[in-house]
């Protein structure tokens, strides 16, 4: 029996910032019959092709830049072979989802199931009493960390913009058009970086007030062209003239290894558009290849900037890798090109948060003051994420924190536990019982060390991290 989908270019699904909530998924399907293979508005559904770039795009951010810090948490051996053991257990987990949600909407003729649905539904053929009745908390928790992830980002993307733009302004009178030295320069004192950031505050606030998707994938696709050619320079100068790596450790010191797997599951972080992306797919069938096939060269991605950019600045590599960027005008344009496509970012992260929390705000304010609520809305949480990157204003710690936080409990613990409570009562192997245990453990244990050692580096930091990461520290 073939999977029922819907394929709808307005059904949207809050936990992709490729659709948008306009509408309800429920208009449109009087027609639909169990069995049925319905196309609705089938002249835009994507091709493989357009499939793989979204995929691309919605892991490609922040926390690519990261890396390089994070293979330094794990050691130039493990850092690598970690990466790659999470890549795969990650893409696992995705094709869990895509399968469980399939099954369910067989078994429920239901034409398309979302991550929060599929959880509530995969809960309620638990064996358990007790969760059954409880399983529309499945939604609610799914919806609770995809608001915690996205607005996680929109914090990292506040300490990214003030780091960079504060560290191209204090190094402006010593930018040079001489690329192959990377001396030292008297860095001219300007502003705390926290100040930057309420300078950006208004500018975001207005950025978020776009509330048409369609005006934002204009603004997407000119991040996606500022940071290609961001990411194409990076590499041209991370892999000259590479140092002697003989002194560097394979193996970090067990206590830095929590920041790493937080920093390392913060990069993984398109979990939750997976769905919308396989049923927006014109041949669905190709998806499970497209999914393979993209995080593959997602992964590799991953480890080789990871591990090329700490063989290139060894011990004093920062937060994010453009930060260790020679002090020349084309390395300089480096950050501010790929600053102006965080920023646009900004409004796609912030827009699932958004499409989650203002309806619920709204539904209860009469209709008249909906707009202005809206709004306000929008502007309170914009403000709020300000807030929070000013508390902590280290871009790794902050990338770590929610990694750690909320991207595990999707990306790698609730995965698995629904693979569980899905086909439990189908005669599930124990083997699959075991595997799925043991990722959830993994998840959940990344998750409590992560978080912890995330908040106890921010409390009481160490003299090294310090003068390594903030932007102060200047090469």
């Amino acid at each position: 029996m073939s999977t029922q989908r819907l394929r709808n270019e307005d059904y949207h699904d809050y936990s992709s910032t490729d659709v948008s909530p306009e509408e309800s998924p429920s208009e449109g399907l009087g027609n639909f019959s169990p069995g049925s293979y319905q196309r609705l508005g089938e002249n835009s559904s994507t091709t493989w092709f357009q499939t793989l770039v979204h995929l691309l795009k919605g892991n490609i951010g922040t926390g690519l830049l990261g890396l390089p810090l994070a293979v330094k948490n794990a050691g130039l051996l493990l850092g690598p072979l970690s990466l790659l053991v999470i890549g795969i257990v990650a893409v696992h987990c995705m094709s869990i989802l895509v399968k469980c949600a399939h099954h369910l909407c067989r078994r429920l003729n239901k034409p398309f199931l979302d991550y929060g649905d599929t959880v509530m539904y995969g809960l309620e053929c638990s064996p358990s009493a007790w969760v059954r009745s409880h399983s529309h908390w499945g939604r609610h928790i799914v919806d609770f960390f995809l608001i915690v992830t996205q607005l996680g980002f929109c914090c990292v993307y506040f300490v990214f913009l003030a780091d960079n733009f504060k560290q191209v302004i204090e190094a402006a009178n010593g930018t040079t058009t001489n690329c192959h030295n990377n001396e030292t320069v008297v860095l001219m004192p300007t502003m705390d970086s926290r100040l930057y950031m309420l300078v950006f505050l208004p500018f975001l606030v207005l950025l978020t007030f776009i509330r048409n998707l369609r005006v934002l994938s204009i603004f997407s696709l000119l991040a996606n062209i500022s940071m290609l050619v961001s990411l194409v320079t990076i590499y041209q100068f991370i892999i000259q003239g590479i140092p002697d790596p003989k002194h560097l450790p394979l193996v970090a010191p067990w206590k830095t290894y929590p920041l790493f797997f937080g920093t390392a599951i913060f990069a993984f972080e398109g979990i939750g558009m997976v769905l919308p992306l396989e049923n927006k797919m014109k041949d669905s069938q190709k998806f499970p290849f497209i999914l393979y096939l993209g995080m593959t060269i997602i992964t590799a991605l991953y480890i080789s900037l990871g591990t090329l950019g700490y063989l290139q600045f060894e011990d004093s590599i920062k937060g994010s890798i453009t930060l260790n960027l020679p002090n020349c005008w084309l390395y300089q344009s480096v950050k501010l090109l790929y600053s102006v496509g965080i920023f646009f970012t900004y409004a796609l992260q912030f827009y699932v948060a958004a499409e989650i929390i203002i309806p619920v705000v709204t539904s209860r304010v009469p209709e008249h003051y909906q707009t202005v609520v809206d709004f306000g809305v929008r502007t309170a949480l914009v403000c709020i994420t300000c807030v929070l990157a000013i508390l902590v204003p280290r871009l790794d710690l902050v990338i770590s924190l929610v990694g750690s936080l909320s991207s595990s409990a999707l990306a790698l613990i609730i995965p698995p536990l629904l693979e569980v409570t899905t086909y439990y009562g189908e005669g599930l192997s124990p083997l699959t019982i075991i595997k799925d245990a043991l990722i959830s453990i993994l998840g959940f244990v990344g998750f409590v060390v992560g978080t912890y050692e995330s908040l106890f580096e921010l409390i009481q930091p160490s003299q090294v991290d310090i003068s390594t990461n903030f932007t102060s520290a200047f090469i």
